[in-house]
């Protein structure tokens, strides 16, 4: 045993030389700079209030562009930023652009939301670089299916999902048959509002009774309300898709009933029925 305690002595020193022939080394290293932007650490940085919150957060103060709505233009944009030290986010740029506007909402969103918990690597708080998706997602089926009635159909008002058995072998402009018969096409010309869908959300915006339950909860939805569209121009069968509560399905479907009659479709130059579905936007 007494021999050994030089061996154990030499074992010490020799671990001990290159450590300290690192240690300027170490001082260069870009993670022991406070501005470091980190892309992965041991304790990421996350959303007060969890991911879920987050997520409930971009969903209800997220503001739909009435052009984009127009123009049917939805995606997911993937927005990267820096959680700072102190929790705050910064240099806020798209990774993955969609559209125009929709990029600029989703930048808008993010920065005005609310501060995170900073990420933490070896012990300390340090910066860290976040990728975000911001998705965009119009009601489905808007403007896809019109019904044609059968030559002597009683009741043309039981259409099934476009796919199914042709009812015109080689006419394109044919998706699928109803129960009875009736062909279930795309029209040469969709519906569309008198004015347009600007003046059509503007005039929805104008006439909106905000419900006071929803008010007093804070609370903002895009809620999807499908309409028919007569051939009269008219607005019927109006029912909520997904609903919302607190009193906006209800003023949803009041102001679809209450709005102004649209164009109808048309095909082969006659005015046709058509289903659509468009967003009622709740917003404070």
């Amino acid at each position: 045993m007494f021999n050994l305690r030089p061996f154990t002595l030499l074992l010490v020193l020799a671990s001990a030389t290159p450590t300290l022939a690192q240690k300027p080394v170490k001082l260069k290293y870009a993670p022991d700079d406070p501005q470091h932007i980190y892309d992965a650490v041991e304790q990421p940085a996350v959303p007060r209030g969890g991911p879920a919150a987050y997520a409930e957060y971009l969903q209800s103060h997220q503001k739909y562009p009435t052009a984009a709505l127009r123009a049917n233009q939805e995606g997911t944009v993937l927005v990267t930023f820096v959680v700072e030290r102190t929790g705050s986010v910064g240099a806020v740029e798209v990774k993955q652009p969609v559209a125009p506007l929709l990029d600029a909402e989703a930048i808008r969103v993010i920065k005005a939301g609310p501060k995170w918990m900073p990420a933490h690597q070896q012990g300390k708080t340090v910066r860290q670089r976040v990728t975000v998706p911001v998705s965009f997602v119009l009601a489905p089926g808007s403007g896809e299916v019109i019904e044609v009635p059968a030559p002597g159909a009683s009741n043309p008002d039981q259409p099934l999902p476009p796919g199914a058995v042709a009812s015109a072998p080689g006419t394109t402009s044919v998706v699928g048959t109803a129960a009875n018969g009736a062909a279930i096409i795309r029209p040469e010309k969709s519906a569309q509002p008198v004015g347009g869908n600007v003046a059509f959300f503007t005039w929805l915006a104008a006439n909106q009774k905000y419900p006071e339950l929803a008010r007093k909860r804070h609370m903002q939805a895009k809620v999807p309300v499908e309409f028919t569209v007569q051939p009269d121009g008219s607005l019927t069968d109006v029912r909520v898709v997904q609903k919302h509560g607190s009193g906006m399905d209800e003023e949803a479907v009041r102001l679809i009933k209450a709005a102004p009659k649209w164009e109808p479709a048309t095909y082969q130059g006659k005015p046709i029925k058509q289903k659509m579905t468009l967003p009622v936007i709740f917003q404070l």
